[in-house]
C-alpha cells in the first residue's frame, strides 16, 4: 500500500506539474526575414502611391533587432538612425511612438531621459494574430504624419501574414485613374517591385517622338497599348550600341530586325536580350509596360 502511494502521489505530481508547463510556455509568433521584407514593400508601395519625396524604412523582430532597413532616394543620411529608433521604441514599449511625443508636447518632458527611446511619429508595432512580432519605423517622408502613415501600411500588411512564410500574401496595391493620368503624362514608373521578393515594374509610358535602340538584358517587357500607333522593330542588330546603365544597352538605329505596326490594344512581348526600337512615333503613344525579371 505504501509503495502504491507512492507512485499514484508521483503520478499526480507529473500531472501538476505538465499542467502547470502547459499554462507557462505558450506558442509564440516570429517574423521571419521575408516577412520584414514585405513590410518594408508595403511601406514602399505607399510612399510611391502618395509620392513621398524620401524615406528609410526599418524593421526590428519582437527583441528590438535590425532585421531589415531600406532607405530610399533623396532622404537625408541621419534617416537611418532614426527610422531604426522608431521601431525599436514601437515593439520594446508596444505602442506607437506618437503616443510618447504627445506625451512630452504635453508636459511630461522627463520621459526623454530613457534609454535607447526615439519619442518620435513614425514607429508602429507589428501585430499578427494579436501577438506583437516586431516594429516598423519611417523617417524622412514629406512630415511626422506621413512617416507614421508609410509605418502603419507597412504594419498593415504583416496582418496577411501566416505563420508558414511560404502562404504570406503581398499586399495589394492600387492607383486611382488620376495617379494613373499623371504618370502617363510624364512617362513615369507607376510601380517597381523590384526591391521586394517579386521582381517586376509597372511603367506607365508616355512617347511623342522615336527613341533608341533598347536591349534590356535582364528584363523582360511586355507591352500593351493604350493610345496612338508606332513602327515598332525587334531583333536584328544595335547599331552603335553602348551600356548606359547596369544590364541596359542603346544603340542609334536596329540593323534588321522585325517591323511592325503597333496599335491600340495591341500586347507584345519581348524577353530579355532582345534588341527593340521605337522607330517611328506619328503622335501621342501611350502604353502600359510591365517588366519581369
Amino acid at each position: 500500500m505504501y509503495t502504491k502511494g507512492r507512485v499514484l502521489a508521483g503520478a499526480t505530481l507529473m500531472v501538476m506539474a505538465a499542467a502547470s508547463a502547459q499554462g507557462q510556455i505558450s506558442d509564440r509568433k516570429s517574423l521571419t526575414l521575408d516577412g520584414a521584407k514585405g513590410v518594408i514593400a508595403a511601406a514602399e508601395a505607399h510612399a510611391r502611391k502618395v509620392n513621398a519625396p524620401g524615406g528609410v524604412v526599418a524593421v526590428v523582430d519582437d527583441g528590438g533587432n535590425l532585421m531589415a532597413l531600406e532607405r530610399l532616394d533623396g532622404t537625408f543620411s541621419a534617416g537611418a538612425n532614426i527610422s531604426i529608433g522608431k521601431a525599436r521604441t514601437a515593439v520594446m514599449f508596444k505602442k506607437p511612438t506618437k503616443v510618447f511625443e504627445d506625451i512630452i508636447k504635453n508636459g511630461r518632458t522627463s520621459m526623454v531621459a530613457l534609454e535607447n527611446f526615439t519619442p518620435l511619429q513614425g514607429g508602429v508595432p507589428i501585430t499578427v494574430d494579436g501577438q506583437i512580432v516586431g516594429g516598423v519605423g519611417v523617417s524622412g517622408a514629406s512630415s511626422a504624419q506621413q512617416d507614421e502613415e508609410l509605418a502603419i501600411a507597412g504594419a498593415e500588411a504583416a496582418k496577411s501574414f501566416s505563420s508558414d512564410p511560404s502562404t504570406a500574401l503581398p499586399p495589394v496595391v492600387y492607383f486611382d485613374r488620376a495617379k494613373v493620368a499623371a504618370a502617363f503624362s510624364k512617362g513615369e514608373v507607376l510601380f517597381d517591385g523590384n526591391g521586394g521578393e517579386r521582381k517586376y515594374m509597372v511603367h506607365a509610358s508616355h512617347r511623342d517622338q522615336p527613341g533608341m535602340a533598347e536591349i534590356h538584358t535582364q528584363d523582360t517587357d511586355i507591352i500593351y497599348v493604350l493610345e496612338g500607333t508606332t513602327t515598332f522593330v525587334t531583333g536584328g542588330t544595335a547599331v552603335d550600341p553602348k551600356n548606359i546603365a547596369p544590364y541596359e544597352i542603346r544603340g542609334v538605329s536596329i540593323s534588321g530586325g522585325e517591323t511592325r505596326r503597333l496599335q491600340k490594344g495591341d500586347v507584345i512581348i519581348v524577353p530579355n536580350g532582345v534588341p527593340h526600337w521605337f522607330k517611328e512615333i506619328p503622335g501621342p503613344f501611350n502604353y502600359f509596360v510591365v517588366k519581369v525579371r
